[in-house]
């Protein structure tokens, strides 16, 4: 007799365990590649990524754009409810985790035919003495319901954990819109200001051609110029003052970019138009590549986006597995009203327990299975491009960096020495020591070589943004 019990439990055991034992292995992960030890053979630990982004910039009306910015910013209040979309899905999986309880009322008529084995068995049942079932038969029920998936396989814990490590990535994906808004709203606010320090230039370039065209047409009227070095010199004028509408409308569509950025319609951007070429580049101290791992915004979503694709693996594993499910319920049930609270004769209750797996026909768990294992190869992939994409980012910003400084003081130079050679010429052209070609290439060069230097100081103070984002640094 023991033996039969036995058999009853061994056979269904048996049929799990030959389930289980022919679930797919899980595909092996490469390891991923160190980070190198430094950007430029410094091993110094300081870094500004952890300096807070309003004291990272000294300029007031910059603080002032990007803290709008952060408040009004479209993409990131969209960012901001993917968070709570995340957020919800914790709320779901972890219900999938507690028992499905509910209550039902319902109400029905049957008519069954006499001459059937059920209305044959109706008519000669008697509820009391003298009284047969009535026909047609009513039906009402008051009950409670309960279905419970039992976690055998931690799939549910699983899912759920799937869902909170997805939300913590959306929150790095909304630091990482952070970092990337300030530093756009940052190189916006230096084109502007690299624009109006040009569009000084071409002013005073401007005032200066017109001086010498002032200068060519009464050397014409004394026969000492030709009616050539006149339209030469008003060609030149009328090129500066094309070149002045250009910047204008540079400058009209930047400051739109920052009201977009800002989230607000055109107006003009508050900003200190005489400094710009006095700004001085902030101290870079980049600190140690690993510590971007911790400092990026990316590199961390892309780290829990590995760890999701990990546990999305696990939960596609369970599904091959037998799943235990209990179902229960007890309520009233009657097919006339006022019986319905006659106890016990209108109690009903159910206790089920059910223990199912897949056995045959399992393509599509085998092919979920196996996209789950494909999708974390590809979180893998996507988190070892991050983290090389970061350090090259920021090598490359450093080393720009380093040249810029040494392109800006040579260009400096240049820009004194031709600004020098303006004067020079002019003296010589009303001496008639040179002609008028000469003191027009000497000003066309001048003004090339001193909208470069404003380029190079926007390139450069730009540079420093981005080694601050690329670092990490803004969304602290």
């Amino acid at each position: 007799m023991y033996k039969m019990k036995l058999h009853k439990y061994i056979i269904p055991l048996g049929i799990c365990l030959a389930v289980v034992s022919c679930t797919p292995g899980i595909a092996p992960l490469a390891a991923s590649k160190p980070v190198p030890e430094s950007f430029d053979k410094s091993t110094d630990t300081i870094n500004i990524s952890t300096t807070p982004w309003r004291t990272y910039f000294k300029d007031q009306n910059l603080v002032n754009l990007i803290d709008t910015a952060l408040k009004n910013n479209q993409e990131l209040q969209i960012t901001l409810q993917e968070i709570e979309i995340a957020k919800n899905d914790i709320r779901v999986k972890k219900g999938a985790l507690l028992p499905k309880v509910g209550i039902g009322a319902g109400a029905g008529v049957e008519k069954v035919g006499r001459y059937t084995s059920q209305g044959a068995g109706d008519a000669s049942t008697e509820i009391m003495p003298g009284k047969e079932m009535p026909d047609p038969l009513s039906d009402f029920k008051l009950a409670a319901y309960a279905r419970w998936e039992v976690d055998i396989w931690k799939k549910l814990r699983n899912s759920k954990k799937v869902a909170v490590t997805r939300y913590l990535a959306t929150v790095e994906g909304k630091n990482f819109v952070i970092t990337n808004l300030i530093a756009e709203v940052a190189d916006s606010y230096y084109e502007l200001l690299a624009l109006d320090s040009q569009l000084d230039i071409v002013r005073q370039n401007i005032a200066l051609q017109s001086n010498a065209l002032e200068i060519v047409k009464f050397q014409k009227e004394a026969a000492r110029a030709t009616e050539l070095g006149v339209q030469k010199f008003q060609a030149e004028v009328m090129a500066s003052k094309s070149m002045e509408f250009e910047i204008l409308q540079n400058i009209k569509e930047t400051e739109n970019k920052i009201n977009f950025l800002l989230g607000q319609y055109p107006q003009e951007i508050k900003r200190d138009k005489s400094n710009f070429m006095s700004l001085m580049p902030s101290v870079i101290n980049s600190g140690i590549p690993s510590q971007l791992l911790a400092n990026r915004p990316d590199i961390k979503q892309a780290e829990l986006q590995l760890t999701a694709a990990k546990l999305d693996v696990k939960v596609a594993r369970a599904e091959f597995y037998p799943s235990l499910d209990i179902s229960a319920a007890i309520g009233l049930n009657a097919f006339k009203p006022s019986y319905l609270f006659t106890l016990p004769e209108s109690l009903l209750y159910s206790l089920a327990g059910d223990l199912a797996a897949p056995l045959i026909n399992r393509n599509a768990i085998k092919a979920e299975y196996s996209s789950a294992n494909a999708r974390q190869i590809q979180a893998l992939y996507n988190y070892e491009r991050t983290i090389l994409n970061a350090y090259l980012e920021v090598s490359s910003q450093l080393s720009k960096i380093n040249n810029l400084g040494k392109s800006y003081d040579l260009k400096s130079q240049q820009v004194a020495t031709l600004n020098r050679s303006i004067a020079v010429a002019g003296d010589l052209f009303k001496s008639a020591k040179v002609d008028y070609f000469e003191v027009l290439m000497t000003q066309r060069d001048a003004l090339e070589s001193n909208l470069e230097l404003i380029d190079t100081k926007k390139e450069q103070l730009n540079a420093i943004v981005h080694v601050y984002r690329e670092l990490g640094g803004g969304w602290k």
